[in-house]
């Protein structure tokens, strides 16, 4: 037998140092929020530490919110002074941001009065906010007397413009390669299959319209076409069936979100270029999105009606909430309809006789918008003695509070 050779490796006595590197990264995630504040002088008598609030908006991950005091913060001001604060709004704890707080000149001169941190040097750096309800602002943001003669109020509105940079830090290596990934096309390759009309195994009657598709799309796709085609209970005929209560246009559309994942050109579907075809066919297809268990497209749909809320429709997307359960279109509808400008037309309208005959109970919440609406059309009224300072000097500069 062959003797075997083994040989003996021993260690470089060279080597070469490695030598790596990182960066830590500190800067502002900005955003910011206009508040527009209507019917001022009704606001004013409303009482010290009483205040109209913003919409909630979100900044660097954190939710946040503007507080317009119309009488003030302190008792010790003696409603001389109008407030104004940025608060946090969402959970957090030890929030670092940077503030700007814009009262706009609204006779188009541009001279706004303005308290900002950006753009200057802070000895102490961007301000902490601790936890959630932690205000930065000024309890002596501007005279009233001297407010109500300016051009910063006009029509008896103001105007607010609210900055926010949110401090947040990162620590960045080395790219060992870069390269670029597309995004994902497996929609297009679904929807050229439906396009393409090749392999399918079902077929579709709509209104005397038919759609031919393939089984295993729509049962990937929808739990309710699962059990049609598949299910214990399937059709008994399962190569071609009927589709009552609905649409050719609106099937149609409801397929193409299976196959694309996204809604069609409604336009280009309908035929119709009016706002009110874009409603209708979105109260339609959210119908269908509900009735196939099809929750995204339900969702597109309500966010949709959401954005073309109008006099001659609300009332039927109010009863179409219902009836699907959407209930953030059904508050969007509420308070559309609760306005006063808005109320009498809409109850004029042939949807509203649908609303009251189809969805009675939504009348009773309808009142209850209404009688809030009435009671107290924008103030959100505190008592002063539930805020807690956390400091401020006599002249009402910054200051950071807890509700």
């Amino acid at each position: 037998m062959g003797r075997v050779l083994r040989e003996t490796l021993k260690p470089s006595t060279s080597s070469v140092s490695a030598t790596t590197s990182s960066t830590s990264v500190t800067e502002t995630v900005n955003g910011s929020h206009q508040f527009k504040i209507t019917g001022y002088s009704l606001s004013k008598g409303s009482g010290i530490g009483k205040y109209i609030a913003s919409d909630t908006f979100m900044v660097g991950g954190y939710l946040w919110t503007i507080y317009f005091y119309p009488d003030g913060k302190s008792p010790e001001d003696n409603a001389a002074y109008i407030s104004l604060f940025i608060a946090l709004a969402s959970e957090g704890t030890d929030v670092r941001a940077l503030f700007e707080l814009t009262l706009l000149d609204q006779s188009g001169k541009e001279r706004h009065k303005v308290h900002s941190h950006f753009g200057r040097t802070l000895e102490s750096g961007p301000y902490t906010l601790k936890y959630r309800g932690s205000m930065w602002g000024y309890k002596r943001f501007f005279k009233r007397t001297l407010l109500e003669q300016s051009d910063y109020l006009k029509d008896d509105c103001l105007s607010v413009h609210c900055s926010v940079g949110v401090v947040m830090s990162h620590t960045e290596g080395p790219k060992i390669f870069s390269i670029a990934v597309p995004p994902s096309n497996i929609s297009h390759h679904f929807g050229q299959l439906l396009e393409s009309g090749k392999q399918t195994d079902v077929s579709f009657e709509v209104d005397g319209e038919f759609f031919p598709a393939h089984k295993l799309v729509l049962a990937a796709r929808s739990p309710v076409f699962r059990a049609q085609l598949f299910g214990p209970m399937k059709d008994h005929n399962t190569k071609q069936i009927e589709v009552e209560d609905m649409e050719a246009p609106v099937f149609k559309a409801l397929l193409h979100f299976i196959y694309w994942d996204s809604l069609p050109d409604m336009e280009e579907l309908t035929g119709l270029t009016s706002k009110w075809a874009f409603t209708l066919m979105s109260q339609h297809l959210l119908a269908a999105a509900d009735r196939y268990g099809l929750d995204r497209l339900r969702l597109m749909c309500e966010a949709n009606l959401c954005e073309v809320v109008a006099i001659n429709t609300v009332a039927t997307t109010l009863a179409l909430a219902e009836q699907h359960h959407c209930f953030r279109l059904k508050a969007v509808c509420l308070k559309f309809v609760a306005m006063p400008e808005n109320l009498r037309a809409v109850m004029q309208t042939d949807g509203f006789e649908y609303l009251k005959q189809s969805c009675p109970s939504v009348l009773t919440e309808l009142l209850e918008y209404v009688a809030r609406v009435n009671e107290h059309p924008v103030i959100v009224c505190r008592h002063g003695n539930e805020a807690i300072l956390d400091g401020s000097d006599a002249n009402g500069r910054r200051v950071k509070q807890r509700l």
